[in-house]
């Protein structure tokens, strides 16, 4: 009986479940006319869902590897589980960042973290527009949380490297400049989807991660 209660739980840890491609929390449409429905479709039905189940691939590979003790396929499987990973970690974030009743200022903590840390909410805009344009080739602009110093910090990350498993820094606001984000409505000019996306910026969203990881 008392070997029975120990397999169970290690059967538990062996086990694992698949990840799934969240639900939007708002329809293709509704960040319109600032991010249109097709660009929001094709980023989340298509993107988004092919990190995850490239994801669940890499992952199911790496197990097997891990059975097997083969050190070698462990490693050449980790850039593909961060790169999928990262795609889905970052997106998921994403989504929730974006509101159709988003836009103007944050209010409370954040603004006051904001005005601290950057002097002011015009200053910090401008600062994360500017490395988010400046990524070279795909990436995302980041308002992270340094939890070490206690203040807030922008960042840019290449490809699909996550905020934090790459610079420690807690993710608050992420901005996605990848092409796929934006080109079927604003071409190759990405400094003008970077201006319209800030009218649909989900500051509830964003202050209730200041909040979180605060405590």
């Amino acid at each position: 009986r008392n070997s029975a209660k120990v397999v169970a739980p290690l059967g538990c840890l062996v086990s694992r479940q698949k990840h799934t491609l969240p639900d939007l929390p708002y329809d293709y449409g509704a960040l319109e006319p600032h991010i249109n429905a097709e660009i929001m479709q094709l980023h989340h039905s298509k993107h988004h869902a092919t990190y995850v189940n490239n994801l669940n691939v890499a992952e199911e590979k790496y197990k097997e590897a891990l059975a097997k003790g083969d050190v070698t396929a462990q490693v050449s499987l980790q850039p593909a589980i961060k790169f999928n990973g990262g795609g889905h970690i970052n997106h998921t974030i994403f989504w929730t960042n974006l509101s159709p009743n988003g836009g103007g200022e944050p209010k409370g903590e954040l603004m006051e973290a904001i005005k601290r840390d950057f002097g002011s909410f015009a200053n910090f805009k401008e600062k994360l527009t500017a490395v988010s344009v400046g990524v070279q080739g795909s990436g995302w602009g980041w308002l992270g949380y340094n939890k070490e110093q206690g203040r807030l910090q922008i960042a840019a990350c290449a490809n699909q490297d996550p905020l934090q498993g790459t610079t420690g820094l807690i993710p608050l606001l992420g901005i996605d400049v990848w092409e796929h984000a934006y080109y079927l409505q604003y071409k190759n000019v990405r400094p003008d989807y970077l201006k319209a996306i800030w009218n649909v910026i989900n500051w509830e969203n964003v202050s209730s991660r200041y909040a979180s990881c605060k405590k």
